[in-house]
Formats: structure tokens, C-alpha cells, sequence
């Protein structure tokens, strides 16, 4: 990455106190003035990765914008959950869109500031994997295409899991959901299906794409600051794990966050003008099974009635992404033991 990890000085732990760094390396989250953009009193579940995501990714944008910043949602968890009516839980001026308008309401909300001359006000775009890859998935392409001046969040959990954890085309192979079912002779979702977005909006060469999981917090708030001190369309793609659509347990959502890059699984990365410009190093590379078998949307492929040939093919995705961008240290063995 073109930034300077922090070092973690307790060993065995990811935790830094801040009395051990500059105050120009304090995490947003750190400083007593944040935002708190989206705050107490929503409705996620339990170990939400979306909610955790969205407060840093929101006070991160905040930060970097000095609290000139307008967030435009799509239909989805996030919505539901932080503004069921007549509450909200945002801190900052929020308008909710429909499912698969975001990127078109992002664009015009940043065409009515420029009219206006407050060019200072920033936009960020923010929907799940459904309203992202599928939905809304023509109007983030024609933004990218016009280059608009908007940051768009993708929280990728995998699935719709709002409406009841249907397949999107960001669901991985094999996985169970309601509508693709553990049956059959390869149970689970289809393999060579889906879309890859961060590659789709790299091939529009647009000024920012980056790859992001709450498994690393520090890497988000630098990836968000840096995209929104850059004009024109930017992109991220952030890991966010959904403990009810999974079936994980609620306290294991940065753990597999964490097992899903150290897999190879969910590669981390930053590109500019659609080239990779930096990537997030595997730090103890694991089998693809040790992050599958903690989720219960896997379990058919385990136990009994086991299926190794499929675990080998998603372990064959995962190494293609390890040599597609380099995720090992160099001389490092390419294949997980």
C-alpha cells in the first residue's frame, strides 16, 4: 500500500494505543471530535458488519470534507436499520433513494451543489451488494461512465440479506442461500457466476478504486480520506460479514473479515486509472476451509456427505487471486497448507 501500516506493539493482539503514536496517526475513531455520523440507536443485529463499516467509512468521509458532506442511500440493511420511521440515527444531512437510484441521485445532489457554487460540499453514494451490483448496477456504470464527482460504498455482504438472504451477483460459489439451496449435484450457489465490481469499475478508468474489510479499520479510513481528496468518480468495495445470512457467530465478524483476505478469498487493493497501485500483503496465509467452515452457508460441504472437490475449486479462486495481485510477500509460498 503507498502508506505506512502502524505496528502493532502488543503482540498477539491488533490493538495499538494511541499514546504510542503521533497525533497525525490517530485513527479518526480516536479523536474525541468524530462525528458519530451514524450513531446510537439503530436497529442492526448483532455484530452487524455493515453498521461498523458505515461509522467508519461516514466519519472517516466527514473528517476529510470538514462536515461538508451529503450521503445519498439506496434501499437496503443500512436503510432499515438506521432510519425505521420516524427516527434516524445519521448525524449528517441523509437522503434515502430507491434501491437502484443511488448513483443517479448521487450525481444530481453534486450537479445541484456545483450550480450552487458549494463546491466544499462532497457527496457519498452508499448502497449493499443487491443495489450495487444488480439493481443500480446501470446507473453506478453511467456515473462512473460521466465520471461524476461522487464517492460510491458498495457494503458487500454477500447477499440480499434484507428481504431474506436471496443470491446477488456477489454471493460466492456454493454458498446457501434462499434461492440457491445446499441440493443437487453441486449444491449451493453456481460457480462461474456473478460480477466482479471493483474490476468493472476499474475497466471504466475512473480516478479511485479500492477494496477494503472491517478486519482493518485503519486501511478503511485511509482508503475513504484518500478517495475523497480526489474529484471525479471513486469507488470502494468494503467486506462487511452478516453474522444472520452467514451463520456465524455475531462476535466472529472481524475474524472473518480477516480470514476472508488472509484466504485470499477477498483480495485488498487500491487502483488509480484503472491500475492496481498498491495491495494489502496476506500476513499468515490459511486455507480457503478455515475461513468456509466457521459459516453455516457452507456447512454442506463439510460433514458427512463432504464435498473436498468443490472446497478445492473455491481454494483454486482464492490462489488465482493471490497471483492476479500479488497478496504474498515475494518468495512466499503460493499455496495455503
Amino acid at each position: 500500500m503507498s502508506f505506512q501500516p502502524v505496528k502493532f506493539y502488543q503482540t498477539g493482539t491488533y490493538t495499538v494505543g494511541n499514546r504510542l503514536l503521533a497525533a497525525v496517526d490517530h485513527s479518526v475513531q480516536a479523536d474525541p471530535l468524530r462525528s458519530n455520523s451514524i450513531n446510537s440507536g439503530h436497529r442492526a443485529c448483532q455484530g452487524c458488519g455493515e453498521a461498523l463499516g458505515a461509522r467508519y467509512a461516514i466519519d472517516a468521509a466527514m473528517a476529510e470534507s470538514h462536515g461538508q458532506l451529503i450521503a445519498v442511500n439506496a434501499t437496503g440493511c443500512l436503510e432499515v436499520f438506521s432510519t425505521p420511521y420516524p427516527e434516524s440515527s445519521w448525524q449528517v444531512p441523509w437522503i434515502h433513494s430507491l434501491f437502484g437510484n443511488a448513483p443517479a441521485v448521487a450525481t444530481g445532489v453534486a450537479a445541484a451543489m456545483k450550480v450552487k457554487g458549494k463546491t466544499d460540499v462532497r457527496i457519498v453514494a452508499q448502497g449493499g451488494d443487491g443495489s450495487t451490483t444488480d439493481i443500480g448496477f446501470g446507473c453506478l456504470s453511467g456515473m462512473f461512465e460521466r465520471n461524476d464527482d461522487v464517492l460510491y460504498i458498495c457494503y458487500d455482504n454477500e447477499a440480499y440479506m434484507n428481504t431474506g438472504v436471496q443470491r446477488s451477483s456477489a454471493t460466492p460459489p456454493a454458498a446457501r442461500t434462499a434461492t440457491t439451496m445446499p441440493v443437487g449435484a453441486e449444491p449451493g450457489n453456481a460457480f462461474g457466476q456473478g460480477k466482479n465490481l471493483p474490476e468493472i469499475a476499474m475497466a471504466h478508468n475512473i480516478p479511485y478504486v479500492a477494496t477494503a474489510t472491517v478486519a482493518d479499520l485503519r486501511d478503511l479510513e485511509y482508503k475513504v480520506r484518500k478517495a475523497m481528496g480526489i474529484r471525479g468518480a471513486r469507488y470502494i468495495h468494503l467486506f462487511v460479514p452478516c453474522p444472520l445470512g452467514w451463520g456465524t457467530a455475531p462476535h466472529d465478524t472481524i475474524l472473518m473479515a480477516r480470514l476472508a483476505k488472509e484466504s485470499g478469498t477477498f483480495p485488498v487493493f487500491e487502483a488509480e486509472y484503472g491500475e492496481v497501485t498498491g495491495v494489502l500483503k496476506i500476513r499468515r496465509q490459511i486455507p480457503v476451509e478455515d475461513y468456509l467452515k466457521p459459516q453455516k452457508r457452507f456447512a454442506h460441504l463439510f460433514g458427512k456427505h463432504a464435498r473436498p472437490d468443490m472446497v478445492a475449486r473455491i481454494q483454486a479462486i482464492a490462489d488465482r487471486n493471490i497471483r492476479k495481485y500479488g497478496l504474498l510477500e515475494q518468495g512466499a509460498n503460493s499455496n495455503a497448507e
